[in-house]
């Protein structure tokens, strides 16, 4: 089983939101094959607390605008260290850079397919894929 197309639709639309704003080290996983409840992981990063409540914004407005989606459930607000917006079949995690390196949810979640995301989607300032793109 991969990822529906809804879930793909949706994961396009939150990694453009998320570069629009700048965000950092942008990738997607097809997390279908390894878990029941959700068939995509999208993580992101950002340099300070307010990046993170900006990029999650984005995504959640985008979403509601394009997509005509909310997310079910938004956790971490209050610290704005590491955001997850459950929209069911996509689980978006917006972290600051600190927590990304600790939590290394890519470590995790390696096994699992690295969903193709559009060139138009950058990571930081319009700069190329950093290095740990480039190697997933």
């Amino acid at each position: 089983m991969t990822a529906s197309t809804d879930a793909l639709a949706l994961v396009a639309v939150a990694a453009q939101a998320a570069s629009d704003k700048l965000a950092e080290d942008i990738v997607a996983f097809d997390v279908s094959e390894q878990l029941v409840i959700t068939d995509v992981f999208l993580v992101c990063s950002a340099a300070n607390d307010r990046q993170v409540v900006a990029i999650v914004d984005a995504i959640e407005e985008q979403a509601r605008v394009q997509l005509g989606v909310k997310p079910v459930r938004r956790e971490g607000d209050r610290d704005a260290r590491w955001v997850l917006l459950d929209f069911v079949d996509v689980v978006v995690h917006v972290q600051h850079v600190e927590e990304r390196v600790y939590y290394s949810l890519e470590r995790i979640w390696r096994d699992c397919p690295v969903i193709k995301l559009a060139d138009t989607v950058t990571s930081g300032a319009g700069t190329a894929p950093t290095a740990a793109q480039d190697s997933r």
